[in-house]
Protein backbone atom coordinates (compact mmCIF):
# COMPACT_ATOMS: atom_id res chain seq x y z
CA UNK A 1 0.00 0.00 0.00
CA UNK A 2 1.28 3.20 -1.24
CA UNK A 3 1.68 6.60 1.19
CA UNK A 4 -1.06 8.76 0.48
CA UNK A 5 -0.53 12.47 1.67
CA UNK A 6 -4.00 13.21 1.38
CA UNK A 7 -5.29 11.15 3.95
CA UNK A 8 -1.98 11.50 5.94
CA UNK A 9 -2.12 15.32 6.05
CA UNK A 10 -5.92 15.42 5.83
CA UNK A 11 -5.63 17.83 2.90
CA UNK A 12 -8.94 18.82 0.49
CA UNK A 13 -8.69 21.60 -2.01
CA UNK A 14 -12.37 24.07 -2.04
CA UNK A 15 -13.74 26.66 -4.14
CA UNK A 16 -13.27 30.07 -2.28
CA UNK A 17 -17.00 31.72 -1.58
CA UNK A 18 -16.54 35.50 -1.22
CA UNK A 19 -16.80 35.99 2.07
CA UNK A 20 -13.26 33.67 2.47
CA UNK A 21 -11.96 36.23 0.12
CA UNK A 22 -9.88 37.40 2.28
CA UNK A 23 -8.17 34.20 3.46
CA UNK A 24 -6.37 34.43 -0.63
CA UNK A 25 -5.94 38.60 0.06
CA UNK A 26 -3.24 37.50 3.33
CA UNK A 27 -1.58 34.16 1.47
CA UNK A 28 -1.33 36.23 -1.59
CA UNK A 29 1.29 38.62 0.51
CA UNK A 30 3.36 35.50 0.86
CA UNK A 31 2.94 34.54 -2.65
CA UNK A 32 4.75 38.05 -3.83
CA UNK A 33 7.30 38.22 -1.51
CA UNK A 34 8.28 35.16 -2.86
CA UNK A 35 7.81 36.71 -6.33
CA UNK A 36 10.42 39.09 -4.95
CA UNK A 37 13.23 36.69 -6.10
CA UNK A 38 12.43 37.19 -9.99
CA UNK A 39 10.23 40.31 -9.74
CA UNK A 40 11.08 43.98 -8.22
CA UNK A 41 7.77 44.12 -6.14
CA UNK A 42 7.89 46.90 -3.73
CA UNK A 43 5.75 47.12 -0.48
CA UNK A 44 3.51 49.91 0.14
CA UNK A 45 3.71 52.71 2.63
CA UNK A 46 1.99 50.26 5.09
CA UNK A 47 4.16 47.81 4.77
CA UNK A 48 2.20 45.38 2.30
CA UNK A 49 2.95 44.21 -1.23
CA UNK A 50 0.23 45.76 -3.80
CA UNK A 51 -2.93 44.03 -4.10
CA UNK A 52 -2.83 41.44 -6.99
CA UNK A 53 -4.31 43.44 -9.57
CA UNK A 54 -8.22 42.68 -10.42
CA UNK A 55 -8.82 40.08 -7.61
CA UNK A 56 -12.22 40.50 -7.08
CA UNK A 57 -13.22 39.63 -10.39
CA UNK A 58 -12.48 35.79 -9.08
CA UNK A 59 -16.13 36.53 -7.25
CA UNK A 60 -17.61 38.50 -9.80
CA UNK A 61 -17.40 37.02 -13.25
CA UNK A 62 -19.52 34.18 -13.02
CA UNK A 63 -17.79 30.80 -13.83
CA UNK A 64 -14.63 32.66 -15.98
CA UNK A 65 -12.55 33.13 -12.92
CA UNK A 66 -12.34 30.06 -10.18
CA UNK A 67 -10.84 30.54 -7.15
CA UNK A 68 -9.67 27.39 -4.59
CA UNK A 69 -7.61 27.31 -1.16
CA UNK A 70 -5.62 24.14 -0.75
CA UNK A 71 -6.33 23.21 3.35
CA UNK A 72 -4.36 21.21 5.92
CA UNK A 73 -7.40 19.79 8.26
CA UNK A 74 -8.76 23.66 8.81
CA UNK A 75 -5.34 25.71 8.32
CA UNK A 76 -4.94 27.27 4.71
CA UNK A 77 -1.64 26.01 2.83
CA UNK A 78 -2.05 27.91 -0.24
CA UNK A 79 -4.16 28.45 -3.23
CA UNK A 80 -4.76 28.28 -6.74
CA UNK A 81 -6.59 31.00 -9.72
CA UNK A 82 -7.98 28.79 -12.43
CA UNK A 83 -9.24 30.68 -15.49
CA UNK A 84 -11.61 29.30 -18.20
CA UNK A 85 -10.19 30.85 -21.42
CA UNK A 86 -13.24 32.53 -22.78
CA UNK A 87 -11.17 32.38 -26.70
CA UNK A 88 -10.46 28.80 -26.44
CA UNK A 89 -7.70 29.08 -29.00
CA UNK A 90 -4.92 27.97 -26.73
CA UNK A 91 -6.71 26.14 -23.78
CA UNK A 92 -9.66 26.02 -22.22
CA UNK A 93 -8.61 26.19 -18.73
CA UNK A 94 -5.36 28.55 -17.35
CA UNK A 95 -3.64 27.72 -14.12
CA UNK A 96 -2.86 31.56 -13.33
CA UNK A 97 -1.91 31.36 -10.10
CA UNK A 98 -0.93 28.43 -8.04
CA UNK A 99 0.88 29.18 -4.46
CA UNK A 100 1.85 26.77 -1.65
CA UNK A 101 3.19 27.91 1.69
CA UNK A 102 7.24 27.03 2.29
CA UNK A 103 6.68 24.66 5.00
CA UNK A 104 4.31 22.33 2.81
CA UNK A 105 6.39 22.05 0.04
CA UNK A 106 8.54 19.05 -1.55
CA UNK A 107 6.47 16.60 0.42
CA UNK A 108 3.50 16.22 -2.11
CA UNK A 109 0.80 18.58 -1.50
CA UNK A 110 1.66 21.11 -4.61
CA UNK A 111 1.28 18.13 -6.79
CA UNK A 112 -1.60 16.66 -5.06
CA UNK A 113 -3.60 19.73 -5.17
CA UNK A 114 -2.89 20.41 -9.25
CA UNK A 115 -3.61 16.89 -9.76
CA UNK A 116 -6.83 17.43 -8.36
CA UNK A 117 -7.33 20.54 -9.98
CA UNK A 118 -6.73 19.22 -13.69
CA UNK A 119 -8.91 16.03 -12.11
CA UNK A 120 -11.88 18.43 -11.93
CA UNK A 121 -11.60 20.65 -15.10
CA UNK A 122 -11.11 18.18 -18.45
CA UNK A 123 -9.90 20.04 -21.01
CA UNK A 124 -7.18 21.53 -22.39
CA UNK A 125 -4.77 23.39 -20.24
CA UNK A 126 -1.85 25.76 -20.21
CA UNK A 127 0.25 27.00 -17.25
CA UNK A 128 2.86 29.41 -17.56
CA UNK A 129 6.07 29.85 -15.87
CA UNK A 130 8.36 33.67 -15.43
CA UNK A 131 11.48 32.52 -18.01
CA UNK A 132 13.99 33.30 -14.68
CA UNK A 133 11.47 31.06 -11.94
CA UNK A 134 13.43 27.55 -12.07
CA UNK A 135 11.99 26.33 -9.30
CA UNK A 136 8.14 26.61 -10.87
CA UNK A 137 9.76 25.66 -14.09
CA UNK A 138 10.81 22.65 -12.65
CA UNK A 139 7.78 22.19 -10.79
CA UNK A 140 5.47 22.00 -13.46
CA UNK A 141 7.33 20.03 -16.21
CA UNK A 142 7.54 16.86 -13.24
CA UNK A 143 3.72 17.77 -12.25
CA UNK A 144 2.63 17.65 -15.77
CA UNK A 145 4.82 15.15 -16.64
CA UNK A 146 3.76 12.78 -14.34
CA UNK A 147 0.28 13.46 -15.10
CA UNK A 148 0.44 13.26 -18.65
CA UNK A 149 2.73 10.63 -18.98
CA UNK A 150 5.25 12.96 -20.62
CA UNK A 151 2.41 14.01 -23.29
CA UNK A 152 2.68 17.64 -23.42
CA UNK A 153 3.95 20.14 -25.55
CA UNK A 154 6.03 23.24 -24.08
CA UNK A 155 6.73 26.52 -25.98
CA UNK A 156 8.47 29.60 -25.01
CA UNK A 157 6.93 33.24 -25.54
CA UNK A 158 9.41 35.05 -28.19
CA UNK A 159 9.15 38.10 -26.56
CA UNK A 160 9.11 37.69 -22.44
CA UNK A 161 10.70 33.84 -22.88
CA UNK A 162 8.11 33.06 -20.42
CA UNK A 163 7.96 29.45 -20.64
CA UNK A 164 4.26 27.17 -20.72
CA UNK A 165 3.16 23.81 -21.05
CA UNK A 166 -0.07 22.93 -23.05
CA UNK A 167 -2.19 19.44 -22.24
CA UNK A 168 -5.12 17.86 -21.97
CA UNK A 169 -7.11 16.13 -18.79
Amino acid sequence: MGYDIQSELKLSIKSVPESQKGIIVQLMQFYLYDFTAYLRIDVTENGTFPAYPDLYQYWTSGEQKLPFLIWRQDVPVGFALVDRMSSNREADYYMAEFFVLRPYRHNGVGTWAVHELFGRFAGRWKVTQMSTNRPAQSFWRKVIGSYTDGDYREQTHPVRGNISQFFNT
